[in-house]
C-alpha cells in the first residue's frame, strides 16, 4: 500500500510539475542512454525493459509530459530513451523507469546514464546506435531490427509525430546506404554469430538440422540467442545447472535435455556445439567412434581449453571447427568493418546535414502557415466587403488578382525565413515576422 501511494503521489506531482505550457518554444530532441560503455552487465540487467514495461512508460510519458515524440530502445547492451521536449526530463524519466521496475534506489544509478540534451548530439547518437557503430560487435546487424521494433512501438501509441517519423525514416534510409555502399555489414564479426553463420552454411542442404548446444555460460548463452537465426533448426540445449538451461530455453523456445542424457542427444544431433569448461576434453574420439553417423556430424568447439579432441576428425563423416578457426573468420570480418567506419561516418554526417535542413524549415513552417492564414483572412474579409454586388465574372477576376498579390506579399518574408534557417537565425526572424504582421494576436471582429 505504501509503495502504491508513493507511486501515485509521484505521478500526480509529475502531472502538475510538467503540465503543457502555452508559450511557444522550440522543442528540443534529447536522449538518455545506459549502455555497455557506461554500465556493467549487472546494472544493465536491472534497468532493462521488456515490451510491457516499454508500453507502460511510453503511456506515462504521453500523459505526464504531453510528449508527441518518444522512443524507447532496450536490448541486452543498452536501455535508451529518445524524446522531444523543451525541458530536460532525464531525471524524471529515470525515476519512471525505477517505478516500473519496482526499484526504490534507482537514484543510485543516475551516474550510469549518459545524457544528450543537445539536438545534434542526440540525433547523432541515435544514428550511431542504429548503424551499429556503438555496438559491442561493431556493425551488429541485430540493432537495426531492434530500432525498427522500438519505432513501431512508439508509432502504435501515436508517440511518433512528424519529426520522429521523418527522423526514423532517414535512419532507415541511411542504413540501406551503408549496406549498399560499404563493407560495414559484411561477414560475421562476433564469435557466436560467426559460429551460427558457419552452421547455417554447412547445414544448408539438411532439412530441419538437429542442433545440440552443450553449456550455456557466457559464450554458450550468446550462441543460444543467435540460434534464432536458424529458424529451421531443431535446437536442444543442455547444461550442468539445468535451471539456467530452462530459463534460456523458455525465452527462446528451445528444448532442454537433462545433462545426464547428453550422450543420447549427441548421438541424434547433426550439429554439436560445445561450450563447456573442463580441464580434459569432454567429447573424445572414442566417444564419437561409437556413434552411427549416417551422413555427417558437425562439431563446433567454442571452449578454451578445448573440450573436443582434435582427432575426432579422423572419423569418417565428422567435421570439426574450433574457436581459432571461427575467430579468424570473425576477425577478418571485423577488420573490414573497422576499415569501413570512416565512410560510414561520412554517410551519417551527410544524412544528418540534410535532415537538419529539413528540421530548420519545419521550425519556420508554423509561422509561414500563420502568415498565409492571416493574409488570406484579410483577403476574404475585403472581398466580402467590397464585392457584394459584383457579378460572378467580376468576382473571379478580382479573386485571381488578390490571390496573386497575396503570393507576392508572402514571397519576401518566406524567403527571409528560409534564409534565416540556413544562418541559424530562425527564432529571431520568426519573432520579427510575428511582431511585424501581428501573428500572435487573436483577430477581433470589427
Amino acid at each position: 500500500m505504501i509503495k502504491d501511494y508513493k507511486k501515485k503521489s509521484f505521478e500526480a506531482d509529475l502531472s502538475l510539475k510538467f503540465a503543457p505550457k502555452t508559450d511557444a518554444m522550440q522543442i528540443k530532441f534529447r536522449a538518455l542512454s545506459l549502455s555497455h560503455k557506461t554500465a556493467p552487465v549487472q546494472i544493465r540487467e536491472l534497468i532493462a525493459l521488456d515490451d510491457q514495461a516499454i508500453h507502460s512508460i511510453l503511456i506515462k510519458l504521453k500523459e505526464f509530459f504531453s510528449l508527441g515524440d518518444a522512443l524507447i530502445l532496450s536490448t541486452c547492451n543498452r536501455t535508451e530513451v529518445y524524446y522531444s521536449h523543451d525541458l530536460d526530463l532525464s531525471t524524471e524519466i529515470i525515476k519512471l523507469i525505477g517505478l516500473e521496475k519496482g526499484m526504490t534506489d534507482v537514484v543510485d544509478y543516475f551516474d550510469y546514464f549518459e545524457i544528450f540534451n543537445d539536438d545534434k548530439s542526440a540525433i547523432n547518437h541515435l544514428f550511431r546506435v542504429s548503424m551499429g557503430l556503438e555496438a559491442q560487435v561493431v556493425g551488429d546487424i541485430q540493432i537495426s531490427n531492434q530500432v525498427k521494433r522500438a519505432y513501431q512501438a512508439a508509432a502504435d501509441l501515436d508517440m511518433a509525430g512528424p519529426f520522429l517519423h521523418r527522423l526514423m525514416h532517414t535512419v532507415f534510409f541511411t542504413n540501406k546506404r551503408i549496406v549498399q555502399e560499404t563493407s560495414f555489414r559484411d561477414g560475421a564479426a562476433s564469435l557466436s554469430y560467426a559460429a551460427i553463420e558457419l552452421i547455417e552454411s554447412l547445414t544448408s542442404n539438411t532439412y530441419q538440422p538437429r542442433v545440440l548446444l552443450i553449456g550455456v555460460g557466457e559464450i554458450g548463452e550468446d550462441v543460444a540467442k543467435n540460434m534464432v537465426y536458424l529458424p529451421d533448426a531443431k535446437v536442444k540445449i543442455t547444461n550442468r545447472t539445468q535451471s539456467k538451461a530452462e530459463a534460456i530455453a523458455a525465452e527462446l523456445g528451445f528444448e532442454v535435455v537433462p545433462f545426464d542424457d547428453c550422450l543420447d542427444a549427441m548421438k541424434e544431433a547433426d550439429v554439436i556445439v560445445s561450450s563447456i569448461q573442463r580441464s580434459e576434453p569432454f567429447i573424445t574420439k572414442k566417444l564419437i567412434s561409437d556413434f552411427e553417423i549416417q551422413s555427417y556430424k558437425l562439431l563446433v568447439d567454442l571452449s578454451v581449453p578445448r573440450s573436443i579432441e582434435t582427432t575426432v576428425e579422423d572419423i569418417p563423416g565428422v567435421i570439426l571447427y574450433n574457436v581459432d578457426n571461427i575467430r579468424s573468420k570473425a576477425t577478418e570480418a571485423l577488420d573490414k568493418r573497422l576499415a569501413a567506419i570512416p565512410r560510414v561516418e561520412e554517410i551519417i554526417e551527410e544524412t544528418i546535414e540534410e535532415f537538419s535542413s529539413w528540421k530548420k524549415e519545419m521550425l519556420v513552417s508554423p509561422t509561414i502557415n500563420k502568415l498565409k492564414q492571416s493574409l488570406e483572412q484579410i483577403r476574404q474579409e475585403e472581398l466580402a466587403r467590397f464585392m457584394k454586388n459584383a457579378s460572378e465574372e467580376e468576382f473571379a477576376v478580382i479573386d485571381k488578382i488578390t490571390k496573386s498579390m497575396m503570393q507576392k506579399v508572402l514571397k519576401v518574408p518566406v524567403v527571409q525565413l528560409r534564409a534565416a534557417c540556413k544562418r541559424d537565425e530562425a527564432e529571431e526572424m520568426i519573432e520579427f515576422i510575428s511582431d511585424l504582421f501581428d501573428l500572435n494576436q487573436e483577430k477581433t471582429e470589427n
